[in-house]
């Protein structure tokens, strides 16, 4: 019996004793996998263990054996910040860039279209009516002014310059047309007071006027709508790491480094959770942002048009000449109409072939041939304008397919960046779930701040949403509402006091607290540019309405009207 005894005693020496044997090779398992890896990332060996070592120091990852210091696992945690602020910036580079350069393109093409017709009507009315037009080009070069500083952001009310420029046209026409009297300044207001009753040049200033003040509603809300998009995009890209986010992050991407296993990826549903909690506040900006892109879509349906631009230009010299036809035809009875109602005006001395009004009046105005049409100083025609316009409409289409990707992106985020055999483990059995290498058996939450009170791997504060995200989801509702506008022709800027949508239209989309840079100013909204890159002035710029046909439209202001007008005057 006692032999029997002391049997099992040497038994279970032995088996103590190879039990240490085996913790002890345990203790000592290898680091040189994890001091390769960590070398790759850029970071000094120095301290790094060679064998694993106990781990009560760490604070973020597990603390059994382990390959990681406290300083190799602070440098981890720097370095999980600065990976997930690069695959936000990368995840978004395409979408973000689709804005950058859309914006440029459209922006350039508009200016570019305003500058080519005003160079050209100046060269062709210059030759036409030389000296006439000199003295009298001050009406035209203002109307352009005026455009130009419309569309690039000022506060200019179209309706009310265009009323003003048909009075100031009246007012020079009445004068040619009735050179044998002296007009003091106070007769000829009284004459433009008559234009809308007298109608002195038909219909057609009513007309031009809707279509100019369409396009350039146009024009100037989807400029300002791409510039809108891509600063909101920029911001909300350069993304707010909590230290909440960081700790998920550490532990999702090194800790397996610590563990001994470097070249683990996390589990794609571990990969979710964390992403949906470092990324909430990006989600909750997606159902304005999908609003905004659809509202971006409908001014780009618009900008597309039903009509050509030839379909657009070649009636422009029969309005033309309908305009100053009529203008003559009813010149008399405007003329004597003026005289009842503003008084006899007093002989200036002159007659009217001295002034050589005749040979200007003397016979009837005719369209231009296609020959004949103005060209610029450059010698460019409007085939120029025809090839900008089709190549702007292949554009159009274009940003309307980026515009469609854009939908539900930020929301879709944490998806882009978990995709499986990236980030993330595509095996669901051999990946790290945040302990060891094995399934991860948490549900994934939804997306979204309020969804996060539930995340298991992030500590998300739902009571606290970020500053800057609330300031973009204002700045793209005031951006959508005027888009919205814009759509359905309207300016808002001008609207009523007491029409509901002024209110949200024409000033700030916050209270006078509000920080943020996405201010919408509707009095004196900035310049809009393709390099005009100061934010505050670029988030402040969103402004306009449009309408039918608007790319088109502008092609009647910056063609149409002012060459409308000088013949008018001139003939």
């Amino acid at each position: 019996m006692y032999a029997m005894w002391r049997l099992q005693v040497a038994l279970c020496t032995l088996s103590v004793l190879l039990s240490l044997s085996s913790a002890g090779e345990s203790k000592a398992r290898s680091c040189s996998e994890v001091r390769q890896a960590y070398n790759v990332q850029g970071f000094s060996l120095v301290n790094v263990p060679h064998q694993e070592i106990s781990g009560e120091h760490l604070r973020v990852c597990p603390q059994g054996y382990t390959c990681c210091t406290s300083e190799m696992e602070d440098k981890l945690n720097q370095q999980s910040k600065l990976e997930f602020e690069n695959l936000v910036e990368e995840n978004s580079h395409n979408m973000r860039t689709t804005f950058v350069s859309r914006h440029k393109k459209f922006d350039e093409f508009f200016l570019e279209l305003l500058d080519n017709s005003e160079k050209s009507l100046n060269s062709m009315f210059t030759r036409t009516y030389g000296k006439l037009y000199m003295q009298n080009s001050e009406v035209f070069q203002d109307l352009f002014t005026e455009l130009k500083r419309y569309y690039t952001g000022g506060n200019v009310n179209l309706e009310e310059m265009l009323n003003d420029f048909w009075s100031r046209l009246l007012e020079r026409m009445f004068q040619l047309l009735n050179s044998q009297y002296h007009f003091t300044d106070d007769y000829l207001e009284c004459v433009s007071k008559y234009t809308d009753q007298l109608k002195p040049f038909g219909d057609v200033p009513r007309k031009l006027k809707a279509q100019v003040t369409r396009a350039f509603i146009a024009a100037r809300t989807f400029v300002q709508g791409l510039m809108v998009g891509r600063e909101v995009a920029n911001r909300v890209a350069k993304v707010n790491v909590v230290p909440a986010c960081v700790r998920a992050l550490t532990k999702m991407l090194y800790c397996p480094y610590c563990r001994g296993m470097p070249g683990l990826k996390p589990c794609h549903n571990y990969c979710h959770n964390v992403m949906r909690g470092c990324l909430a506040n990006q989600a909750d900006l997606d159902a304005e942002w999908n609003l905004f892109i659809d509202a971006m879509l409908l001014v780009a349906a618009r900008l597309e048009g039903p009509f050509n631009i030839e379909a657009v230009i070649e009636p422009v010299d029969i309005k033309i000449s309908e305009a100053i036809m009529t203008m003559q035809d009813n010149s008399m009875q405007v003329s004597a109409k003026v005289f009842q109602g503003c008084g006899q005006p007093k002989p200036s001395g002159i007659g009217r072939s001295a002034r050589g009004i005749s040979d200007v009046f003397s016979t009837r105005f005719r369209p231009y041939t296609p020959e004949e049409r103005p060209t610029t100083a450059a010698g460019t025609s409007l085939d120029r304008l025809r090839v900008v316009w089709r190549t702007m409409q292949h554009s159009v289409i274009d940003i309307k397919e980026k515009l469609k990707e854009s939908k539900r992106f930020w929301s879709n985020l944490p998806d882009d960046i978990c995709a499986k055999g990236k980030l993330a483990e595509s095996d669901e059995e051999q990946c790290w779930n945040s302990h060891t290498k094995g399934r991860y058996f948490p549900e994934v939450v939804k997306e979204g701040l309020t969804n996060q009170v539930n995340n298991p791997e992030v500590d998300v504060d739902i009571t606290r949403p970020d500053t800057l995200i609330r300031q973009q989801i204002m700045a793209l509702r005031v951006m959508t509402n005027k888009l919205k506008n814009a759509y359905n022709g309207n300016d808002i800027y001008f609207q009523d006091s007491s029409d509901e949508g002024s209110s949200s239209g024409s000033g700030s989309g916050c209270s006078d607290g509000c920080t943020t840079e996405f201010v919408f100013v509707g009095t004196e909204a900035p310049v809009i540019g393709a390099d005009r890159s100061d934010e505050r002035a670029a988030a402040a710029a969103a402004g306009k309405s449009l309408s039918r046909g608007p790319s088109l439209m502008l092609v009647i202001v910056a063609l149409t009207l002012p060459l409308w007008a000088m013949k008018t005057q001139w003939r």
